[in-house]
């Protein structure tokens, strides 16, 4: 399944680069793509394992970049 956030407080399209690298190594995420321009961010997961994935998604924007938030679109 594909999901689009919100995502706000980048700083820069370096941040939102990194912040991506990191994501995409959270084990369930099949694949993650951030648009800084646009503050969009799209995972691609299994459904089933959404809840999990979501709580392990939000620790990893907070310890790369604690003042970015997301919401789900």
């Amino acid at each position: 399944m594909k999901y689009t956030f919100k995502i706000k407080g980048l700083d820069c399209a370096n941040c939102a680069t990194q912040l991506e690298n990191a994501i995409q190594k959270i084990e369930g995420i099949d694949n993650a793509s951030i648009n800084f321009m646009m503050e969009k961010m799209i995972i691609e997961c299994q459904e089933e394992n959404k809840q999990e994935i979501m709580e392990k998604l939000k620790k990893t924007i907070k310890k790369e970049e604690p003042d970015v938030k997301i919401e789900e679109i």
